[in-house]
This record gives structure tokens, C-alpha cells and sequence, in this order.
């Protein structure tokens, strides 16, 4: 199983996870053409892509969806009020309707040889979703998008072999940054994004002997900084009341604008 980012950030994300005979994407946030430039990278044609689940409506995550599902004719997965926002979204263009399929928190299905599962995250969109992979006994998670975290996360994630999390921002950058008040707040609060901190705090009751890998991803471009993200969960997991260190794990941060190294599970 392979997990690439092939972009993550506030800017456009757009995440690769496959087999030797499965492709799919997690979210279309950036243009076709580096959605393709991404995937023949790895050496996937696009028209061989099997799915692409859309985690919520944010422009950051579906503004490539409309170019790139009328070339391709991929299957979309998101939940019903996910759909319904989409389709509100003027901006994407006309998607064929058909092209849509619907997914439920907690509820898996299977897609050629990979098992998806969803499952709820909190964000201020319609209906917004994490996703599980798993081929065989591998396990990957995407999870960004979240302003809070709780039991349900944690047994959510418990035994991945990678995991994509959420490490938007630095505290202390965004308060004295120059985004207006309201949208930090929006930012900080239970319905917004994972701070490095708290990324920090989730990855502390996920750790297990076997994760292999983990990826910080979904950065602010004006509320932090890749080094700081990766020192600062480092120290959380340092600092814990834990059997483990951040040295016992390979923990990368995914590139804004590049893609970034691909995760390989034997």
C-alpha cells in the first residue's frame, strides 16, 4: 500500500493512496494539471484512477474537481450534504451527477482491493470526513481538517501503519498574525484546524509499536512553518508520559506545493 501527498496545505490539497492495481485521491483542491503532473510522477496515467473522495466542500479541497472530473469521469465519494454543497459550489462548473457516490460516517466499503472506512471529524463545513484505507492487515489514515479531537478519534486511528495528521498552525503565529479576529477564532475553535500542538497531543495516543509512518500535513502558509510543525510535535511526544519518543518514528512533513516523498507498506 502507498500513501504520497501530492499537495497539503491551506492552499490545495490533493493526497494519492493505492495498490498495485487501486488508485484513488483524497481530495481535488489543486489545478488538473498538477493533479496530473502529481500522479505521473508516480507513475499513475489519471484515467486509470479507480475513485476520489472529497473529505468536505472548502475550496481547498475541491477547486480542481469540476476540470478534473469532466476529463476523467472519476467516481466521487463524499457524504449527501457534502454532495449537495458541491453542487451549490458555481465556481466548479457543471459535474455529472451520476459521476457522485455516497458515503456515511462509520460505514465501509470496498473498492476493488481497499477497504474505505469514513469517519467524522469536526469542521465548520456540511458534513465533513476523514478516511481509513486498509489492503489486507495495512492500514493508512488521511486526517486533516479538524479543530478537536476526542475518544472517537482516537479509536478511529488506533492501529494505523500511516498516518497523514493534521499540523495547520502555530499558536503564537496566528494570534499575532494578520488574519482578522473572527477567522482566528474560527481557526482556534472546536470546528477549525489541529494546532502543531495538538497534533502533537493526538499522535501521543496513537503511538504504537508497529506505525511506520507519520506525515504532518495540511500546514498554514501564514501560521506556520514546516520546521517548526515538525520540532514542535516532536516535543509533544518527547515530553509525554509515554514508552515512546518522536525519534522512534519516521515523521516527515508533507510539501505545500511539491510532491512529497512516497510511503511505502510492506
Amino acid at each position: 500500500m502507498r500513501l504520497c501527498s501530492i499537495a497539503s496545505g491551506s492552499s490545495g490539497n490533493c493526497i494519492y493512496v493505492g495498490t498495485d492495481t487501486t488508485h484513488v485521491l483524497v481530495d481535488v483542491g489543486i489545478s488538473r494539471k498538477r493533479t496530473e503532473e502529481g500522479l505521473h510522477s508516480l507513475g499513475i496515467d489519471p484515467g486509470e484512477l479507480d475513485a476520489v473522495f472529497i473529505t468536505h466542500e472548502h475550496s481547498d479541497h475541491i477547486s480542481g474537481l469540476g476540470v478534473f472530473s469532466r476529463k476523467y469521469n472519476v467516481p466521487i465519494y463524499a457524504t449527501p450534504k457534502t454532495v449537495e454543497a458541491i453542487c451549490r459550489c458555481k465556481s466548479l462548473g457543471a459535474i455529472d451527477g451520476d459521476l457522485f457516490q455516497t458515503v456515511c460516517a462509520d460505514e465501509s466499503f470496498t473498492i476493488k482491493d481497499i477497504t474505505v472506512n469514513p469517519m467524522r471529524i469536526s469542521h465548520d463545513a456540511a458534513d465533513p470526513v476523514a478516511y481509513r484505507f486498509s489492503h489486507g492487515k495495512q492500514k493508512i489514515g488521511v486526517v486533516t481538517d479538524l479543530g478537536t479531537y476526542n475518544d472517537y478519534t482516537v479509536e478511529c486511528l488506533k492501529g494505523m501503519d500511516a498516518l497523514l495528521l493534521e499540523a495547520n498552525h502555530d499558536v503564537n503565529m496566528l494570534q499575532v498574525g494578520p488574519y482578522p479576529y473572527p477567522l482566528k477564532q474560527r481557526i482556534l475553535g472546536d470546528r477549525g484546524h489541529l494546532s502543531n500542538e495538538n497534533s502533537g497531543r493526538l499522535l501521543c495516543r496513537l503511538l504504537h509499536d508497529n506505525l511506520k509512518y507519520i506525515v504532518l500535513g495540511h500546514l498554514s502558509k501564514e501560521n506556520n512553518m514546516p520546521q517548526l510543525a515538525y520540532e514542535t510535535v516532536r516535543l509533544e511526544i518527547n515530553q509525554a508520559d509515554s514508552p515512546y519518543k518522536a525519534g522512534d518514528f519516521p515523521i516527515q512533513v508533507a510539501r505545500r506545493s511539491e510532491v512529497s516523498q512516497v510511503i511505502e507498506i510492506a
